[in-house]
Parts: C-alpha cells; structure tokens; sequence
C-alpha cells in the first residue's frame, strides 16, 4: 500500500470577481521527491503556491498537507518557505534572523544553536553569522533565504526562485543542497524559470497554462517525446502531407522538415515510406525534447 500525499490537492478553483484564476488543479506530490512546478507568468502558478501556504484560501476544492488542511496551524508546521521576492530586516545579523524564524518555529534553546549553526555551514555563510544582513550581496540574502526555509527542519519545503540570484557556483550548491533535501526524505516543491535547473533535478513536474495543469508526470515520461529533423529531396514536403495521418505532421523550417514521434521505431519506416516514393533523403537527425521544448509547446497550446 502507498503512503499517503504530502500535498494533496484536489480539484481547486480560485476565483478573484470574474477572473477565474485556477481551474481544477489536482496535484499529488509524495513524500522525498523534488516537484517542479512550472508555468508562464499571470498562468496561475503564484496563486496555487499562496493557497498551498494558507495565505490564500480555494474558492472551490480540498488542499491537505500531510492530511492537515492546508492554511491549518498543522500544516504550517510542515512547511518552509522561500519567496521569490523576500525582504529581511537589514539591521539583524545572519544568526538574529534564523533565531527568530527558528523561534517561531518553537524549537528549544539548544535546537536553536545546533540548528543555526548546521543551516550556516550549509549555505556558504558561517563566517559571516554575525554580519548585518544591510551587508549582503544579493547571492548571499538568496543563501540566508534558503537558510531561514530550513531552519525548523520542514517535512516540506517551498522553494519560489532559489537559484535567480546567485552565480553558476552558487546555482551548483543549490542543485546539490536539493539532492541532499530528498536523501533525507525532505519533499521539495521548487519553482523555477530556470527550466535547465529543473532538469537537473527534479523527479516529477507539473506544467500549469491559463489556470490549468496541461502536463503532469514523471521528468523522463515528459520528455520522451522524440523530435526528427529531415533533410530531403524534390518533393519531400508533398511525401510528408500524404504520409501525415500515419506519422503526424511536418513543420517546414529553412528547407528543413520537423515531426515528433512518440518512439524510435518510427524513424525507420518513416525514412522507408519516403524512399519508396522516390524522395531522396540527404539527412536524418534524431533528438528527445528538452524540458524548454515541452514547456513552450504546452504554454502556447490554444493561447489566444
């Protein structure tokens, strides 16, 4: 039998007047796994996070954290939280902010110190624990950021953005401190436009446009989706219409023929159907979909 969701979300609507800014999203994110949560701006993906964190409640639908309803004091005991945009108070130090969070949280003296020291270490940042936060480089405020995010030792972190300000160095240590998160079980909720970074890492995505999810999965069934690229002959684009019902559609590009096809097999018979009518075939390229491919694919599906 399966252990329960961590997030569980079940057919959510979010209305604001006569916009109708979520429309059904159905979620089941496990426990241990980094979930990618991806959409254009204004497609509704904000609106899911905040009704996720309690901050904004569904107009319609169920969101449980650990069986807890989401925006419950229960739930928030599960969950930390790095916005996107994030303003601290600049006259504290690095280990004043994390006290406080951790205080929050209601973790003893003792946590407290081992806590803040451990999220210090594991940031870049203990040798700056006692400088003001006025202080910091916008890659070191993203550093103390996830610091405060994991303070409490979260069963679920929410991650908006943890990788936008810092260097190729610093977007390396992130990737790692994410795979160390699911090594320890730690669920991670990540959202990112950096659709490189969610390759690396993450187990499954979602992929919300115009208020809905268009995509959900596992990462490697995502993109399994094969593309070809053909190089042919006199007559090669009339071949490819006739051909259309049994292997899709071609789209024409600098002399160029492009299909997707669902698997390899595809590729041969496509290449021998083309023969047979007497096209001549200069050049097969065969390549799998980036995650950028699928996304914008998606994302621009029936926009207006």
């Amino acid at each position: 039998m399966s252990a329960p969701p961590v997030i569980d979300i079940q057919d959510v609507h979010k209305r604001f007047g006569k916009t109708h800014a979520v429309r059904g999203v159905s979620l089941s994110i496990a426990a241990g796994e980094v979930f990618g949560f991806l959409g254009p701006n204004g497609a509704g993906k904000s609106t899911v996070v905040k009704m996720i964190l309690g901050l904004v409640r569904p107009s319609s639908g169920r969101i449980q954290i650990l069986g807890h309803p989401a925006g419950s004091l229960e739930a928030r005991r599960q969950i930390g939280f790095l916005p996107e945009t994030f303003r601290f108070h600049e006259w504290a130090t690095a280990t004043e902010l994390l006290d406080f969070h951790a205080r929050l949280a209601g973790l003893a003296v003792q946590q407290r110190r081992a806590r803040i020291t451990q999220m210090l270490d594991l940031v870049g940042l203990s040798d700056c624990a006692g400088d003001r936060l006025s202080t910091f480089s916008k890659g070191m405020s993203q550093r103390i950021g996830i610091a405060q995010a994991l303070v409490a030792d979260p069963t679920v972190v929410i991650l908006d953005e943890p990788t936008s300000a810092l260097d190729p160095i610093g977007r390396r240590e992130v990737r790692d401190l994410i795979r160390d998160l699911r090594a320890q079980g730690t669920t991670v909720f990540l959202n990112s436009h950096l659709l490189s970074e969610v390759e690396q890492v993450c187990d499954h995505v979602a992929i919300i446009a115009r208020g809905q999810v268009v995509a959900s999965g596992q990462l490697s069934e995502l993109l399994a989706t094969r593309q070809i690229e053909l190089r042919l002959g006199t007559g090669g684009e009339a071949a490819l219409a006739r051909l259309q019902d049994e292997f899709g559609p071609a789209v024409a590009r600098d002399r160029r023929y492009l299909l997707r096809l669902s698997d390899e097999s595809g590729v041969a018979r496509l290449v021998q159907r083309l023969v047979e009518t007497g096209v001549e075939v200069y050049g097969v390229r065969l390549r799998t979909d980036s995650l950028e491919d699928v996304f914008v694919r998606l994302a621009e599906a029936d926009a207006p």
